[in-house]
């Protein structure tokens, strides 16, 4: 879609309610962790919350309400964990959760189509910010026959409150993958992603196997709310730092964060931005806690006059950059793999410039837990 001053942004409410929503209201779960392990409260709970999933969800909600005025959340037990779940249920063994809704996050000038797919996974699937799901797509694993498809990880975009803020949701950010034929020109849809075709081709109510959660590299932590954190994404990488900025800005939760969130976010061009009108909310209402750094590969020229990636922003605010992280600033990068070589390039060269060995700088980084990598 063309991004507009005011986007949706997915809210669940339930099918044949006949008030018009800006914000919906939800029955509280009611849920006891304790001393519980994840998987020992979900086993108790598992049962009576299938109960609850005939309730299918519908989406919309204004990113107006990403303002100063936080929005509230539940179940609160949910903040109370000392651990985040990890690998709860397994590909032998998958969740069966159920789309909300498919839609298409980029304009049309954009170089293909990414949508935001969120999933109802009835409060049985809990996470944290910062992991991935697993997503087995339908069918037969052509390299195994007779048995499914590979899992396929992806990042959560949401915080572990779901945009509909009642912790029975998560969202996916997800670039459809498509095979042009490089004679032709021509695409062919025998070599196009499984995985995320299916995601993207979702209808509302349709059934969806998932895996999860997994991770823990990417966690945001939050034992100290006066940290700084920068966060360099590349298209759909940009997904584990919108669940970060919804917690930190838009959720009135127990994390009362007081630091400098400052997002990279690199793409083709205007048309791709991702989550755009969110984070120019947050920088609106936050300015002295939120930056906001775009780089157009397409539409914006670097120092040297050729394309601007992340790398370029970087370097262009690099002393401040180097001082965060001198003074403690976790630093994170989540897209494409085919994006590292060519930031690490760029620090290594600012550090000797500034008289530094970057090598020993990154290792001081990852010693003290400050660096943190996911790439695809």
């Amino acid at each position: 879609m063309a991004h507009s001053a005011v986007s949706q942004v997915a809210v669940a409410v339930p099918v044949g309610s006949d008030i018009s929503l800006r914000r919906s209201v939800f029955k509280r779960n009611s849920i006891s962790f304790g001393d519980m392990s994840w998987a020992s409260t979900l086993s108790l709970e598992l049962k009576s919350r299938n109960a609850q999933k005939s309730n299918r969800y519908i989406a919309c909600m204004s990113v107006q309400q990403a303002s100063k005025s936080k929005i509230a959340v539940s179940p609160l037990e949910l903040e109370m964990a000392k651990d985040p779940p990890l690998n709860l249920f397994k590909p032998k063994e998958p969740y069966t959760a159920a789309i909300v809704s498919v839609e298409r996050l980029v304009g049309p000038k954009a170089p293909g189509e990414t949508c935001h797919i969120v999933i109802d996974h009835g409060g049985n699937v809990p996470y944290w910010e910062g992991q991935s799901y697993g997503v087995i797509p339908p069918g037969e694993n052509p390299k195994k026959l007779g048995s499914p498809h590979n899992v396929r990880l992806y990042s959560i975009a949401s915080s572990r409150y779901g945009d509909s803020f009642d912790g029975k949701t998560a969202s996916l950010c997800v670039r459809r993958a498509v095979y042009y034929d490089p004679e032709t020109g021509k695409e062919d849809p025998s070599k196009s992603g499984v995985c995320s075709n299916f995601l993207c081709n979702s209808k509302p109510g349709d059934k969806v196997q998932i895996t999860g959660p997994s991770g823990k590299i990417m966690l945001l932590p939050e034992d100290n709310p006066n940290a700084n954190h920068i966060m360099i994404a590349t298209g759909t990488g940009v997904a584990p730092f919108r669940g970060y900025l919804r917690r930190m800005f838009m959720e009135d939760v127990t994390f009362k964060f007081r630091g400098l969130a400052w997002l990279f976010l690199g793409v083709a061009n205007n048309d791709s931005l991702l989550y755009d009108d969110e984070f120019t909310k947050y920088l609106q209402d936050y300015p002295d806690h939120f930056r906001y750094d775009r780089a157009l590969s397409r539409e914006q020229k670097n120092k040297s006059g050729g394309k601007m990636y992340v790398q370029d922003k970087i370097e262009e605010y690099s002393d401040e950059i180097f001082k965060l992280l001198d003074e403690g600033a976790h630093i994170y990068f989540c897209g494409l793999k085919g994006m590292m070589p060519g930031i690490q390039e760029t620090l290594k060269r600012v550090a000797e410039e500034r008289g530094e060995n970057w090598d020993e700088k990154l290792s001081l980084l990852k010693k003290n837990k400050q660096w943190h990598v996911e790439v695809y």
